[in-house]
């Protein structure tokens, strides 16, 4: 499979961010991983790595929802205003453990391609590949 140039890991709790980088490390997804640990390090990172077109721009976005000093819906709500070059190439998925249906429609009014219910796993990963990227994991 042709790896993604850059992924991006947005969540509050480390132990989640640890085994989700472990996760994407062993089946090969992405050259390189960002970690961030609420939105606004997420913004930081984008306005660092997306500034200009370039293979350190995420494709793949991982995002919590609750998180302290800028939760997932106060990201995107900035992130949609953000003028960044690749924007439009980047996929944002919501990574939650449970959504309340208002939040549910909140969410499907923002730029995302979909959430999906934690813990990330092999599975759920190959989908977003098949689904976005047009690519799938090995079935080794």
């Amino acid at each position: 499979m042709q790896k993604l140039s850059c992924a991006l890991l947005v969540d509050d709790d480390k132990t989640t961010n640890y085994l989700n980088q472990m996760l994407l490390k062993r089946l090969d997804v992405a050259e390189k991983l960002l970690v961030a640990l609420n939105g606004q390090e997420a913004l930081n990172l984008l306005k660092i790595h997306c500034h200009e077109a370039t293979e350190a721009c995420p494709m793949l976005i991982f995002l919590d929802v609750k998180m302290p000093v800028m939760n997932g819906f106060e990201f995107l709500e900035i992130y949609a205003e953000l003028p960044l070059a690749q924007k439009q190439a980047i996929v944002i998925v919501v990574l939650t453990t449970s959504l309340h249906p208002q939040d549910v429609g909140r969410l499907e009014k923002l730029h995302i391609a979909g959430f999906i219910n934690k813990p990330l796993t092999k599975e759920k990963i190959d989908d977003i590949l098949r689904q976005h990227f047009n690519r799938h994991l090995p079935t080794n």
